[in-house]
Protein backbone atom coordinates (compact mmCIF):
# COMPACT_ATOMS: atom_id res chain seq x y z
CA UNK A 1 0.00 0.00 0.00
CA UNK A 2 1.65 3.21 -1.15
CA UNK A 3 0.59 6.11 1.03
CA UNK A 4 2.19 9.37 2.01
CA UNK A 5 5.48 9.05 3.82
CA UNK A 6 7.54 11.38 5.97
CA UNK A 7 11.24 11.33 6.80
CA UNK A 8 11.87 11.86 10.51
CA UNK A 9 15.31 12.74 11.93
CA UNK A 10 16.20 12.90 15.63
CA UNK A 11 18.06 16.21 16.09
CA UNK A 12 18.07 16.44 19.90
CA UNK A 13 19.01 13.81 22.44
CA UNK A 14 16.34 11.70 24.11
CA UNK A 15 18.35 11.68 27.35
CA UNK A 16 16.62 13.26 30.38
CA UNK A 17 13.20 13.30 28.66
CA UNK A 18 9.85 12.05 29.86
CA UNK A 19 9.38 8.29 29.60
CA UNK A 20 6.41 8.77 27.25
CA UNK A 21 8.56 10.93 24.94
CA UNK A 22 11.35 8.33 24.91
CA UNK A 23 8.74 5.71 24.03
CA UNK A 24 7.58 7.83 21.07
CA UNK A 25 11.16 8.10 19.79
CA UNK A 26 11.54 4.32 20.01
CA UNK A 27 8.10 3.76 18.48
CA UNK A 28 9.11 5.77 15.42
CA UNK A 29 12.20 3.56 15.04
CA UNK A 30 14.78 6.21 15.88
CA UNK A 31 17.89 4.86 17.61
CA UNK A 32 20.38 7.70 18.04
CA UNK A 33 20.90 11.37 17.24
CA UNK A 34 20.93 12.26 13.52
CA UNK A 35 19.36 8.88 12.68
CA UNK A 36 16.62 9.15 10.04
CA UNK A 37 13.73 6.85 9.23
CA UNK A 38 10.93 6.99 6.68
CA UNK A 39 7.51 6.24 8.19
CA UNK A 40 3.97 6.17 6.83
CA UNK A 41 2.02 9.38 7.44
CA UNK A 42 -0.73 7.77 9.53
CA UNK A 43 -2.67 9.42 12.36
CA UNK A 44 -0.81 7.20 14.86
CA UNK A 45 2.63 8.20 13.61
CA UNK A 46 1.58 11.82 13.21
CA UNK A 47 0.48 11.87 16.86
CA UNK A 48 3.89 10.62 18.01
CA UNK A 49 5.63 13.15 15.76
CA UNK A 50 3.51 16.00 17.16
CA UNK A 51 4.19 14.93 20.74
CA UNK A 52 7.98 15.04 20.33
CA UNK A 53 8.22 17.66 17.58
CA UNK A 54 10.81 19.63 19.61
CA UNK A 55 13.23 16.68 19.19
CA UNK A 56 12.67 16.07 15.46
CA UNK A 57 13.13 17.38 11.96
CA UNK A 58 10.29 16.23 9.67
CA UNK A 59 10.42 16.26 5.87
CA UNK A 60 7.89 15.16 3.24
CA UNK A 61 9.23 12.32 1.05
Amino acid sequence: MAGKQVKVTLIKSKAHRLAAHKACVTGLGLRRMHHSVVVQDTPENRGMINKISYLLKVEEV
